[in-house]
């Protein structure tokens, strides 16, 4: 008797020739070994196969989700064999913390992976859950982007690169795999007319978009750029599509579409001036659309094609992948599995933050639940326009800041430049989408604000938030640990102090001067940098506080005197502190000089007598790489822009402003 036996794992087949009269013998021997390699690939079988179809920079701007603009045919017939969700949220509206988020199950927050490109520490006991999925047996590939703000471990992949693939995999071998497609990012929005036209290639004249019939959102102005700029995203979408039917057409040939499980899902929301990078609505809703082949629909949530409105954010994927493959999520993950045997309660409310982005400084937390959203600002003295250098390669974005300057703006597209922020911002998000009329300082809301308020500041307390601390301090205080291992330390994170001098320092209420100077004598630094902060949103109000400002100008923390500085220059006394931020322009600290080109941006023309120190603030900073580049972007741009912009000198009560903060 001849026959094959293919061994699980080995990819090579044993072909045993037995004599004819041993036959009995042979079958009362082989069939127990038989038995036992079936019920091997049984148990292989047992366990999904997972692969992560992912895009950039994308809202649910597809058929599927009601958006009649779009051509997605392809994504739109993946939709009917899915789960539809229409509740799934970033963590940021930019690429690098949300995916710290999606590949730990941890919020950048307490890592320290909340600033755009902050190459954080991660400490012994947080990996990526791919490593939890690798030990327990599943091949690995990430194909290609990985972008998570932290150096990648190489036990999380068995490959990440532009050919990785499920097909390298040993054969019976369960999986899970990451594709993910750049076509729709922001940067293909501007790229060059010849490079945009490859991406698009494959759409015919009628997937083409007619600019002129684009909808355009009502926080945009209605011009020509933003018209060309979001048919170029709608039409990168359709690209995208294409994209996706490709990979889903390769499962399909490989016979694996019946024990994969599937999902489908941007990293953040669209890559449009004043969506991205924020933490609005739009800047965190994505789409989400999961498959469960037939023998899996025990997991699914509710049957292919139907709508699933649970909330889900970044911080779920991971313990809901780990829980599709049978492995048993680690205690440290601060989100729950929201599919399979292992889920957990549905989430009563997202929530999501933004930092620093790029090269500029800024601090946002915002709470979402099914009704309302909430932002509080926490440094509402800073405008959302403030200039970028990367965003402003949009025409779009170019076109929007010159209708500013020409006082063309008014409504919603006229927030974006208006001085600085409300302090809290409340929206009713089904009757505003676009979280235009903000009843934060409605008394008919006053129930609802305060109890979001609270939920914001339970979660920032229960997740031991790190963002109220400057990335200088973060830095300083995590050089012998890690973030994470400093964010629940009251010594080093002193949150509860430090919200209560945040809220005092966003008040922007002269009555609370000798508050303020209080908090600039503390013995933490970080705390007396709060302390500085509120007199510098007080701009010409502040001039009261003179003498103590003057002080804060020796004070041991170089951020606590470039706050300091930054407010002195405000009230006219200049001759005093330019000297210091021209000092902190020269630091050894990348943070440092990186704090002090936003404050020159900020005072515009106030900082002209520094332009020869900005020329010499570049920094060779090998272990903070990319946040030296950014201060090179803005040593580069900021002689022209200092030359056209002069410091926003209005006074506090003209900007936007609600209740005082708790």
């Amino acid at each position: 008797m001849r026959f094959a036996c293919s061994f699980l794992g080995s990819g090579h087949t044993y072909q045993p020739t037995l004599p004819l009269e041993n036959e009995t013998m042979s079958r009362c021997v082989l069939f127990p070994v038989i038995a036992f390699l079936l019920l091997q690939v049984g148990l292989a079988d047992e366990r999904p196969n997972i692969l992560w179809i992912t895009c950039e920079d994308t809202n649910p701007h597809l058929g599927s989700y009601g958006d009649e603009f779009a051509v997605t045919p392809r994504l739109d017939a993946f939709a009917h064999e899915s789960v539809r969700y229409t509740q799934a949220f970033a963590y940021t509206g930019a690429c690098s913390p949300s995916r710290s988020c999606l590949i730990t199950g941890v919020y950048p927050l307490r890592l320290g992976t909340h600033p755009m490109r902050s190459n954080a520490t991660l400490p012994k006991e947080v990996r990526g859950f791919p490593e939890y999925l690798r030990a327990a047996g599943y091949y690995t590939s990430n194909n290609s982007k990985e972008d998570y703000n932290f150096t990648v471990p190489a036990a999380m992949w068995h490959e990440s690169s532009p050919r990785a693939h499920w097909r390298k995999r040993t054969p019976g071998q369960p999986f899970f795999s990451v594709f993910n497609l750049m076509v729709t990012h922001q940067s293909q929005i501007f790229v060059d007319e010849s490079r945009y036209r490859e991406n698009t290639k494959r759409l015919t004249p009628k997937q083409r978009r007619d600019p002129s019939q684009v909808p355009i959102p009502p926080i945009h102005p209605d011009s020509p750029e933003f018209r060309r700029d979001w048919a170029r995203h709608y039409e990168n979408v359709t690209a995208m599509d294409y994209q996706v039917g490709d990979i889903l057409a390769e499962l399909e040939a490989d016979g694996l579409a019946d024990n994969t499980i599937v999902f489908f899902f941007s990293d953040h929301g669209t890559g449009m001036p004043g969506i991205k990078m924020w933490a609005w609505g739009a800047s965190l809703n994505v789409p989400l659309l999961v498959r469960f082949p037939s023998g899996w629909q025990r997991m699914a949530p509710a049957a292919p094609g139907e709508v699933v409105d649970r909330l889900v954010s970044f911080v779920d994927f991971a313990p809901t992948v780990l829980g599709l493959a049978g492995v048993t999520p680690p205690e440290h993950f601060q989100g729950s599995a929201f599919l399979g045997s292992a889920v957990g309660l549905s989430r009563a409310h997202i929530f999501a933050g933004k930092d620093r982005q790029s090269e500029l400084t800024d601090s946002i937390r915002s709470v979402r639940d099914s009704r309302f959203q909430y932002l509080r600002n926490f440094r509402p003295h800073q405008s959302y326009g403030q200039y970028m250098s990367y965003n402003w390669q949009a025409e779009s974005m170019r076109a929007w800041e010159r209708l500013h300057d020409e006082g063309k703006l008014s409504g919603a597209p006229a927030r974006f430049f208006a001085p600085g922020k409300a302090v809290e911002e409340l929206y009713e998000v089904e009757r505003d989408p676009w979280q235009v009329h903000n009843l934060a300082a409605d008394p008919a809301y006053a129930g609802e604000l305060v109890r979001m308020r609270g939920v914001l500041r339970s979660e920032m307390m229960g997740s031991h938030d790190l963002g109220l601390l400057n990335e200088y301090e973060m830095n300083a205080r995590s050089k012998e640990s890690s973030p994470y291992e400093i964010a629940a330390d009251p010594r080093l994170n002193p949150l509860e102090t430090l919200m209560a001098a945040a809220d005092l320092a966003n008040a922007r209420d002269v009555r609370q001067l000798p508050a303020l100077r209080m908090i600039l004598r503390h013995e933490d630094s970080a705390v007396r940098w709060w302390g500085a902060v509120g007199f510098l949103a007080l701009r010409e109000e502040a001039a009261p506080a003179k003498e103590a400002l003057l002080t804060a100008l020796s004070d041991v923390s170089p951020e606590v005197r470039i706050a300091a500085a930054e407010s002195l220059c405000l009230i006219g006394a200049s001759p005093e502190a330019l000297p210091v931020l021209r000092d902190a322009l020269g630091a050894d600290n990348v943070f440092v000089r990186l704090s002090a080109l936003n404050a020159a941006l900020r005072l515009g023309h106030l900082a002209r007598p520094l332009l020869p120190a900005i020329a010499q603030a570049k920094i060779d900073a090998p272990g903070e790489k990319d946040v030296a580049d950014y201060v090179a972007r803005m040593v580069d741009y900021l002689p022209e822009r200092l030359a056209r912009r002069s410091v926003v000198r209005s006074p506090v009560g003209s900007l936007p402003s609600v209740s005082s903060p708790p």
